[in-house]
């Protein structure tokens, strides 16, 4: 056996250990300059006890400078010294390994920050399609505008390019043998070769001053000389892109020592760059300036005209964030090769993908990551048995890839295809499924946190519901014309120039042929529009190297074409079947190999563009106007559908046990829209949707007199006025007594941010590209006025009355929705901060910072009321839920629940259980097992009523049981929060049952596991 095949067999079997060892719950951090490496490695114990298996770190590679959430990587080599240095980063791995925890960390493989600090970026501009680092970036250097061609459309000025131009506000500068544009916090690079347009006037008078024998004017004249000879910004031949990329580092070191060297013509520079820049008021006086910057590689703009004519891929429509090609091998180990440094030395063990319906082709994407790191592990274990300079390596690495290749990646079911744990943040809109392809263990949750919330969605309060939202907007929206509406909006505004690139693609394919060359441009793009609104899902996964395409990606394609016929019956069909049979590679058998390449590179793109424009057209407009129950406008989530049906929410964790096992299960995080808790309590509405109804028209009434009557119409809308109210309901601070003070200024200015944000995310009377003033002025008095408690001291006091009312029952719904998370089949997530109650709306809202030391402090004197009387414990949390300790204690018992069965909880099967008795439809149970484990969760839903009547819990659901298999009635339990037995008793028909009433009177939510007793 040779030895690529020995080690082969060695990695082989480390890796299928590692594969079974998925994570069994993650803490989620969010690291910044506010919080770094030294604070979260304070805080591992406490999440240790917590019984939290792994660390779940936000991105915190090199990031522009102040960011709070690292997505904007500029430097995928360096730590971001915001967050700490390397000595930092290993103490807190090393804290990790030591309390036995993994560590899972967010990539950003689609994209980068380019603002400012960016090397790749930078190079880029200063060299266009001659950089070494062209490809790097998604540039389309022929795009539709021909001014555009080989140039980067930089929207970053204030105003038009001209009026900037002359105000003076670009200006030339010279720092180290280097010139650049100026433009407040922006540094732009001056191309190579203009350096001498810059110096060349004058120099003859120089020359007079200094002799023609002078050292340095001679240097100079050659660095001129140089500068002259240096290969075009528009090359793209590989050996004159590095001549030119080494050719111009060499003339910026020259010029520099000569500068530094002589006075005379540091002077002379000095001079020179001055009287490029021009004086405002003399418009000629800035034609050398304006001439210097249109041989630039980059073209600046107004920041308005982003939307219509950028030609870089970005993230969504941020103009400060361009997606790179990690498709390209080369760009690929750009971006990875810190991460797999780390991943080699156990620093760490998992990794979140962010955004991968932005990749190229994401199924290719992970089967590289997947590759690479079986690739890491082998070159650590030769270098252990042959040392690092045996020179037989690449011969042995080229054996493993193709063994890998040919074992591994073709087959579904090797484990090996999942030895990196690896979670992706992917949205499944409708009936989306994952690929069965991706090399992943799952989602970061989304479907879950929207399923597991509306279980506790009263689904007979539908009608009524609606029918009081459309009364007191006065209109009657459907969600699904709004949501195509809506994505023509984004279509047409912010992500104008994806369209623009894509129709102009499409057209070039139309010209190959006779047969379509009479498809005109904006029928094109018009077809393309279209198919785009109406599309279901986020994108399909349609590649040129897997022989058969995804049933499923074919049936979203030919219903989308479908409804576009219907929908546009003056349409030439033809147009609308070439696309189809573009997007699902049905070739015409005359099209040669490079013809078929442009189809496909077009379905590919196009892929690119639909996820983004579903994200802005759903998520960040209709959520924000569908205001019916907010609590179901949450990333994934489908507002259309009211709530969860129990059958549905049960056959979901089945599919996840068989399919996807280690997925997350969220309920909060960074990017949700509002707290779990906030949703929770939400809910509740859908219990008394009379009552409901009655407090929002009176509570209009009674704020009247602060709505402003602006020409464009009542300021707030009654629409933004909705959402203000069932905003104030659900992000109210927990407890009975009023707001005062610094917590009522700090509520109110919460709420007003929020309101501020979701009136501009909503684009239907202002808007982040066209504000409105005055609108948003006047929403801003209209929260100010609510809250202010000597004009609306009566308003106030009947919102936290109305509040008081249901938190209760929200508080269950929220106990129960962790209850269920920590059951079900799936990686738990903890969002840092909401093991206690957290009432965060969206960020930067639920960015604020956390007091672990509270936390810690809390949950140490549960671990010690614990251990002297559990049951008392659960008496005095029910007595007094209003501090969130009965939230912490429920996660902290779930967590330690899951470690005492690793296996179960890794791998255990899911069984829905039957309920019987009067509230049997106001509760929820299911079993999960594996070998002698047993674990049984129960939680009550619709809980108002019951919570309102004497008794409580324990009184509503007297006469209400679980039905167990025959096999249960035999076995004892134990209550993980009571720590009392509890053995399943026989029904009146004989039957195994569990009565629920005794165990609501101990704890509002339901957690045994098998006993040995």
């Amino acid at each position: 056996m040779s030895i690529a095949d020995k080690l082969f067999a060695r990695i082989r079997e480390d890796l299928l250990a590692r594969a079974r060892a998925t994570p069994l719950s993650t803490y989620r951090i969010q690291l910044h300059k506010g919080f770094t490496f030294q604070e979260a490695q304070a805080v591992v114990p406490y999440l240790a006890r917590l019984g939290v298996s792994d660390f779940y770190a936000s991105p915190y590679l090199k990031a522009s400078p102040g960011s709070t959430h690292g997505y904007d990587c500029v430097d995928h080599q360096q730590l971001n010294p915001e967050v700490g240095s390397a000595e930092d980063h290993a103490a807190l791995c090393h804290a990790l390994r030591e309390q036995g925890m993994g560590h899972v960390l967010d990539v950003v493989p689609n994209h980068m920050g380019i603002e400012r600090f960016n090397a790749l970026w930078f190079d880029v501009l200063e060299n266009g399609p001659a950089s070494v680092y062209a490809k790097y970036f998604d540039i389309d250097w022929a795009p539709v505008k021909a001014e555009l061609r080989d140039k980067v459309l930089l929207p970053i000025l204030g105003d038009q390019y001209g009026i900037v131009l002359e105000n003076g506000e670009l200006k030339l500068g010279y720092r180290s043998g280097a010139f650049f544009i100026h433009y407040y916090d922006h540094l732009l690079p001056l191309a190579p070769r203009q350096y001498a347009r810059v110096l060349r006037p004058g120099f003859e008078e120089l020359e007079t001053r200094l002799g023609a024998t002078n050292p340095h004017l001679i240097e100079l004249q050659s660095i001129l000389t140089a500068i002259e000879h240096l290969p075009t910004r528009t090359e793209t031949e590989r050996s004159k892109v590095i001549e030119r990329n080494r050719e111009k580092e060499v003339i910026k070191r020259r010029l520099a020592a000569v500068v530094d060297a002589s006075p005379e013509i540091a002077t002379f520079v000095t001079a020179r760059v001055e009287a490029c820049n021009g004086a405002p008021g003399n418009p000629r006086s800035f034609d050398t300036l304006d001439e210097l910057l249109a041989e630039c590689s980059y073209r600046l703009a107004h920041w308005r005209v982003a939307g219509e004519e950028i030609n870089y891929r970005r993230f969504f429509d941020i103009n400060g964030l361009a997606a790179i090609r990690v498709e390209d091998p080369d760009v690929f180990e750009e971006a990875h090769a810190r991460i797999f440094d780390w991943l080699s030395r156990g620093d760490i063990t998992g990794l979140r993908i962010d955004h991968p319906d932005g990749l190229f082709d994401p199924t290719a994407y992970f089967l590289r990551l997947q590759e690479r790191f079986f690739l890491v592990q082998a070159r650590a274990r030769f270098i252990e048995e042959h040392g690092e300079s045996d020179a037989r390596w690449s011969t042995v690495e080229q054996r493993l890839v193709e063994r890998w290749r040919s074992e591994v990646a073709e087959d579904l079911s090797s484990p090996l295809r999942k030895a990196l744990f690896v979670v992706v943040e992917k949205i499944q809109g409708g009936r989306e499924r994952m690929p069965e392809a991706w090399a992943v263990h799952g989602t970061t949750g989304y479907r879950f946190a929207n399923f597991v919330g509306g279980v506790f969605v009263q689904p007979d309060a539908e009608k009524q519901l609606t029918d009081i939202y459309h009364r007191f907007i006065g209109e009657s929206p459907n969600f699904e014309d709004l949501v195509y509406q809506k994505k023509l909006l984004i279509m047409r505004t912010a992500m104008a120039s994806e369209i623009n690139m894509l129709a102009y693609e499409l057209n070039r394919i139309s010209e190959m042929h006779r047969r379509t060359r009479d498809f005109t441009l904006n029928s094109l793009r018009r077809t393309l529009v279209e198919f785009i609104a109406l599309f279901p899902v986020y994108r399909t996964y349609v590649d040129g190297w897997r022989p058969e395409l995804d049933a499923r990606d074919v049936q979203y394609i030919e219903w989308t074409i479908a409804r576009a016929k219907e929908r546009n019956a003056t349409t030439n069909v033809s147009i609308y079947d070439f696309l189809r049979d573009i997007l699902l590679r049905r070739y015409p058998d005359h099209l040669n190999e490079r013809e078929r390449a442009a189809m496909l590179r077009f379905a590919m793109k196009l892929q690119q563009v639909t996820g983004p424009v579903m994200a802005k057209g759903l998520e960040d407009t209709s959520f924000y106007i569908y205001n019916r129950l907010v609590s179901l406008n949450e990333v994934g989530g489908e507002p259309e559908h009211f709530g969860t049906r129990v059958v549905d929410f049960h056959q979901r964790n089945r599919e996840r046990a068989e399919n996807w096992p280690a997925s997350l299960l969220t309920t909060s995080t960074h990017d949700t829209k509002r707290s779990e808790d906030v949703r929770a309590r939400i809910h509740v509405l859908t219990e008394l949707p009379e009552e409901w109804g009655r407090r929002a028209e009176h509570w209009s009434q009674l704020n009247a007199a602060h709505v402003a009557k602006l020409p464009s119409g009542p300021a707030p809308s009654r629409n933004d006025e909705y959402l203000f109210y069932q905003t104030l309901i659900g992000a109210w601070p927990m407890g009975g007594e009023p707001l005062s003070g610094p917590e009522l200024q700090d509520f109110q200015r919460r709420v007003r941010e929020y309101m501020a944000k979701a009136i501009k995310e909503a684009k239907v009377r202002t808007s982040w590209t066209n504000p409105d003033a005055d609108y948003d002025t006047a929403v801003a008095r209209f929260v100010d006025a609510c809250f202010d408690p000597a004009k609306n001291g009566a308003f106030l006091e009947d919102v936290r009355q109305f509040k008081r009312r249901i938190e209760p029952a929200g508080q269950i719904n929220s106990l129960g929705q962790l209850l269920l998370k920590l059951a079900s089949p799936g990686v738990v997530d903890t969002y840092q901060g909401c093991e206690l109650w957290d009432l965060s709306l969206v960020d930067p809202d639920n960015r604020r910072p956390v007091d672990f030391t509270l936390r810690s402090q809390l949950l140490e004197a549960l671990e010690r009321e614990a251990a002297e009387d559990a049951a008392g414990l659960c008496a005095r949390l029910m007595a007094n839920p209003d501090d969130g300790r009965i939230k912490l204690y429920t996660l902290t018992q779930g967590l330690r629940l899951r470690q005492r069965h690793m296996a179960l909880f890794r791998a255990g099967g899911y069984h829905e259980l039957e309920l019987e008795g009067p509230r049997a439809r106001a509760a929820l149970a299911f079993a999960r097992k594996h070998e002698d484990s047993r674990v049984l969760a129960v939680v009550p839903r619709f809980t108002l009523a019951a919570l309102e009547g004497e008794g409580g819990l324990a009184r509503a659901y007297e006469g209400t049981f679980v039905a167990l298999p025959e096999a249960y009635g035999g076995m004892m339990f134990r209550d993980v929060f009571t720590g009392r037995e509890v053995r399943p008793e026989r029904g009146a028909t004989g039957g195994v049952v569990l009565p629920l009433s005794p165990l609501l009177a101990a704890f509002p939510v339901v957690l045994l596991e098998r006993s040995k007793g």
